[in-house]
C-alpha cells in the first residue's frame, strides 16, 4: 500500500515542518486557505440534486450515500482547515408526471463555493441527465466559473484552494454522438475524428478558461486534475475494443490538450488523475481495494424505489445502504458504472493531498 505509506510520510513531514519541526521555531502553516472553490462535474458535486425525489430517496452524491459519506473535495476541505462545501445552486427542472419531486426550484446559494454539477460539461450547458425526466441542471464549468466571479466582485482574493475537474461528460456525450452517427449510416472513422476533435477542444478550451478567468483574476492556488482512466471502469468494460480504443483517444486527448495549454500558467498544479486511476485498477491490493470491476451499488431500474430497495435513478445519485450489493464493498472502487465509493474517493483525496505537499501547497 505505498500511497498510503508515502502520503503519510509526507503528511507527517508538512505538519512537523507546520508545527516548528524545521528547526526555525516557524510554526505557520506553509499554506493557509480561506476557503474550498470547486469546478467540475459529478466528481465533485456536494448535492446540487440533493432536494424533491433524490433526497427523499437517500441520495444526492454520485456515491454510497449515507450520513458520513464524503466526496474528494469534501476531504480536501476538511484536510486545508477550510470550511465544509456546500452547493452553490440546487434544483431539479424535471417531470411532474413522473415525480413531482423532479421539479425542484433552482436555488442560488451565494455563500456556497462548490459549483460543480452532476451532468456539467467544459462549455455545453447539455450535458447527460438535461432534458431527462429527473431535470439535471448541467450547468457548464465555463458558467460555473461565471456564476463564482458574479457573486466575489469578479476577482478571487488569492486566498482559495481552487479544484478543477471535469470533461468526462463530454466524452460521454461526444460517444453519443459517435453511436448515432455511425448507427444512422455516417463514416466511422469521420464520426471518430470529430469526437477526438472535439475532445482536444474541450481540453484546450478549459485550459484557456483556467489562465484568463482564474489566473489572470487573481487565483493563486488552482489545482487541475484531469479525465482519469475511462476504459477501466465497469463503463468501459462494456465496450468493444473498437469502443475502448477511441474513448481511450478522447480522454488522452483532452488530457493533452488540457496540460499543454497550462504549462508555466502561474499558481495551476496539475494532478494526473488518469495515471492514478489506471494504476489502481492494475494493483488493486496495493491500494487496499477489494474490488475494481463491479459496482458497489444495485443499479436494477425502478421508480418504486421509495418503498423498496430498487434504483430509481440507475446510478449512484440514490445510491445508500438500502440499496447496494450484498456482501463487504467497504473497498470497493467503484459505486456505480464510472463514479466512486467513498473509499474510491478517499483515494482520490489522498492523491490530491500528496500533490499538494510535494508541490510545498500544505
Amino acid at each position: 500500500m505505498h500511497l498510503f505509506k508515502f502520503v503519510a510520510s509526507a503528511l507527517g513531514a508538512a505538519l512537523l515542518v507546520a508545527c516548528g519541526g524545521g528547526g526555525n521555531g516557524d510554526q505557520t502553516p506553509k499554506v493557509s486557505y480561506s476557503s474550498l472553490v470547486s469546478f467540475g462535474d459529478s466528481l465533485s458535486d456536494v448535492g446540487t440534486y440533493k432536494v424533491g425525489t433524490i433526497a427523499a430517496l437517500g441520495g444526492g452524491k454520485w456515491t454510497v450515500n449515507s450520513a458520513t459519506d464524503k466526496n474528494w473535495t469534501e476531504l480536501i476541505a476538511a484536510q486545508i482547515g477550510a470550511p465544509a462545501p456546500c452547493a452553490a445552486q440546487t434544483g431539479l427542472t424535471g417531470d411532474a408526471t413522473v415525480s413531482p419531486g423532479f421539479v425542484v426550484a433552482v436555488v442560488n446559494h451565494t455563500t456556497c463555493r462548490n459549483y460543480a454539477q452532476g451532468g456539467a460539461r467544459i462549455t455545453d450547458p447539455t450535458g447527460p441527465g438535461n432534458g431527462s425526466a429527473m431535470g439535471a441542471l448541467t450547468v457548464p464549468v465555463v458558467t460555473q466559473i461565471a456564476n463564482h466571479l458574479s457573486v466575489v466582485g469578479n476577482t478571487f482574493s488569492g486566498t482559495e484552494l481552487v479544484t478543477v475537474m471535469a470533461g468526462a461528460n463530454d466524452v460521454f456525450m461526444n460517444l453519443g454522438v459517435f453511436s448515432y452517427t455511425v448507427g444512422h449510416g455516417g463514416d466511422a472513422n469521420a464520426a471518430a475524428t470529430a469526437a477526438v476533435t472535439a475532445m482536444g477542444t474541450a481540453g484546450a478550451t478549459l485550459g484557456t478558461y483556467i489562465k484568463t478567468q482564474m489566473v489572470a483574476k487573481g487565483a493563486k492556488h488552482i489545482v487541475v486534475l484531469n479525465i482519469p482512466d475511462v476504459v477501466g471502469t465497469p463503463f468501459g468494460s462494456t465496450l468493444d475494443s473498437g469502443g475502448k480504443a477511441l474513448v481511450d483517444a478522447m480522454v488522452t486527448t483532452f488530457n493533452a490538450q488540457l496540460r499543454a495549454n497550462l504549462v508555466g500558467a502561474s499558481g495551476v498544479l496539475q494532478i494526473d488523475a488518469y495515471s492514478a486511476s489506471k494504476d489502481e485498477t492494475a494493483n488493486p491490493s496495493q491500494y487496499g481495494l477489494s474490488n475494481v470491476s463491479a459496482p458497489a451499488c444495485n443499479l436494477a431500474y425502478g421508480f418504486n424505489a421509495l418503498a423498496s430497495p430498487g434504483n430509481s435513478d440507475g446510478s449512484s445519485l440514490v445510491c445508500n445502504a438500502l440499496n447496494v450489493i450484498a456482501g463487504d464493498i467497504s473497498h470497493y472502487l467503484f459505486a456505480d458504472s464510472v463514479h466512486l465509493t467513498p473509499y474510491g474517493y478517499k483515494l482520490l483525496a489522498q492523491l490530491v493531498t500528496k500533490e499538494l505537499v510535494l508541490a510545498g501547497w500544505l
